[in-house]
């Protein structure tokens, strides 16, 4: 009998050949997608593969050299290199080769869009987009899906403009079909960065480019259910469909073992997956704000994965200071501020508790029911003391230690808290102003710098820093001499802070036995790294990216990956982490140093 590891052996590839179209949605889910043919597309060539996660997924062996050989790009390839036979295609009995036509179908999902004409799901979903299919890798199941792979008839401009289009019709943008490689390689590079430092996302496994910048990029993520592929069964009223995707959704969750001990009843079963959303998004809210992440929440979920993960990466951005009064302009309308996602978030949980309520006991209440319902009073306290955490993490304390401050220093932490809000809230005197793809009121203080230095400082002396230097420290580049006017209020804040900076220092010793400057010492190290002074925003990546086409020429599948692999280890701020090196070449090192000096120029911005 032939072994796993002769298989392997024989064809390392093999795996490959279980992207076929097949996924559990198709079976488990009927109303939840519609089907296209595919057949294969000509003319591309591998731009970039992500070794390090073929490798997580089990696509490739463990110890396949970062190479793109012959027979792995042919695979990809043939794996990846698809477009469907799409409905303008059937009406205008365009014939293609047989040959060149995959046996399987291809599945477009179907979610809520509040882009599309119809409110309720009946016309939205997977654009431009089809799912590849499913691979289980050592207890695991990752879903694989690609962009740029033709025109479907889900897209908002099939709808608006009451036809379909042929893929690639260059009189539509999104409409047409296809994607673009600088798409391909913001989404790479940001979700790699993020992906580093914990956040749920979808990564990209591949880039398939074709003349004129046209791309497919293949993403993966282990679950790529939205609340959207729920809400729209929800508006409708489906409760057949809506419980499908429901169950659908859990049963992936404890296949993964992402969840445990989940109840079997049907009605506790219900109650996790609520008290699991809960948990996800109110965490997920408080994450994004003090990360100073913008994405583009909105009730209809379609731009966030039901674990919160983070997908579209389009208009996702990552702030150098808290800029909460950018709005992002989509033509039709500006998008939500950065402080308004929690509402989202929380409007989101709302038609988690109405799923919940409709598919417990038959009766779809509206959505206004809900609104004192006991479960966001959850969603809040979950909110404030991730909120809580999260700064003190910033500050350089364990999780360990930032539990024990939360439960025996309440009343500090929360001070400390509302004085960090105080000055970080803090925006010009210039008032709003436009930017190059909405408004933004500019934040004036770049608090990671305050608590970046204020350790170190203390380590060295014996007493507090003079308002004028704490001001000096944590000024950003957008602030004018009116902006940082020390005022009474603010003379008050600038004391407390280090009052109350310091009592957390002085009650951790103590509780550790040890001296103020050994806890100072293990916050300063941990916290030079959490606040690193060059940390990645928007407006970088987007510069970055068009640094990183301008060489393409000279990268090769396998130095595209190299240089990946080093500016995420660059960015990934959690100290615990140990960071892995690799061997850099001459014109690897000189293009990543630019990359960083474009991270430094663009630091506070937006």
């Amino acid at each position: 009998m032939t072994t796993a590891k002769q298989k392997i052996q024989s064809d390392p590839y093999q795996k490959f050949n279980q992207i076929n179209g097949k996924h559990p949605l198709m079976k488990s889910c009927p109303d939840s997608f519609i089907s296209y043919k595919a057949r294969k597309r000509k003319g591309g060539k591998v731009s970039f593969f992500n070794f390090d996660l073929a490798k997580e997924m089990g696509i490739i062996p463990k110890d396949h050299p970062h190479q793109l050989t012959k027979e792995l790009e042919a695979k990809i390839l043939d794996t990846f290199s698809i477009v469907i036979i799409n409905e303008f295609d059937q009406i205008h009995e365009i014939k293609y080769p047989e040959d060149e036509i995959l046996p399987n179908d291809y599945m477009a999902t179907r979610y809520l869009q509040l882009q599309h004409p119809n409110k309720q799901g009946k016309t939205s979903g997977d654009g431009r987009s089809i799912w590849n299919g499913a691979i289980s890798n050592k207890g695991k199941t990752w879903d694989i899906s690609s962009c740029g792979t033709g025109a479907t008839r889900l897209s908002p401009a099939t709808h608006i403009q009451k036809k379909y289009f042929q893929t690639g019709d260059p009189s539509i943008s999104y409409g047409c079909g296809y994607s673009e490689i600088d798409e391909g390689l913001g989404t790479l590079f940001f979700s790699e960065v993020l992906n580093r430092n914990g956040y749920q996302t979808e990564r990209v496994l591949g880039i398939i480019e074709f003349t004129k910048g046209i791309a497919i990029n293949i993403r993966a993520h282990v679950n790529l259910i939205r609340p959207s592929h729920m809400f729209n069964h929800l508006k409708q009223g489906n409760y057949e469909a809506l419980s499908n995707v429901v169950n659908y959704f859990i049963d992936r969750e404890i296949t993964n073992k992402r969840w445990t001990d989940v109840p079997t009843s049907k009605k506790a079963r219900l109650k996790f997956f609520l008290d699991k959303q809960i948990e996800t998004f109110a965490k997920l809210s408080a994450n994004f704000e003090d990360d100073y992440i913008f994405c583009w929440l909105d009730w209809d979920g379609d731009n966030i994965l039901m674990d919160g993960g983070i997908i579209d990466y389009g208009s996702v951005r990552q702030f150098g200071l808290f800029h909460h009064e950018y709005r992002y302009d989509d033509v039709q309308r500006y998008s939500t501020t950065i402080k308004e996602q929690k509402d989202k978030a929380k409007y989101i949980v709302k038609c988690f508790i109405q799923i919940y309520d409709y598919l417990t006991g038959k009766e779809k209440k509206p959505i206004n029911a809900y609104n004192k319902h006991p479960k966001l009073e959850e969603f809040e306290n979950i909110f404030q003391r991730q909120k809580s955490n999260n700064l003190l993490l910033k500050i350089g304390y364990t999780q360990e230690t930032c539990d024990l401050l939360i439960s025996k220093k309440t009343a500090a932490v929360e001070n400390l808290k509302n004085i960090f809000s105080f000055f970080e809230r803090s925006k010009s005197v210039l008032g709003p102003e436009e930017v190059s793809d909405g408004i933004n009121w500019n934040a004036i203080f770049c608090m990671r710098d305050i608590l970046r230095e204020l350790p170190q400082i203390y380590l060295h002396r014996d007493d507090i820093l003079k308002r004028e230097e704490f001001m000096e420290i944590m000024k950003s580049s957008y602030a004018t001499e009116e902006d940082i006017e020390i005022n009474p209020t603010r003379a008050k804040k600038i004391d407390d802070f280090q009052s109350v900076y310091l009592e957390l220092i002085d009650f951790v010793s103590k509780k550790n036995q040890v001296t103020r400057l050994d806890t100072l010492l293990a916050v300063t190290m941990r916290s030079s790294i959490i606040n690193k002074y060059d940390r990645v925003t928007g407006d970088s990546i987007t510069t970055i990216v068009n640094k990183v086409l301008t060489h393409r020429p000279k990268l090769n599948s396998e130095q595209m990956f190299e240089l990946m692999h080093e500016f995420a280890e660059y960015q990934n701020l959690d100290p615990d982490t140990k960071r892995l090196s690799r061997e850099r070449n001459t014109e690897h090192s000189k293009i990543m140093r630019g990359m960083l000096k474009i991270v430094r120029t663009y630091r506070e911005g937006i």
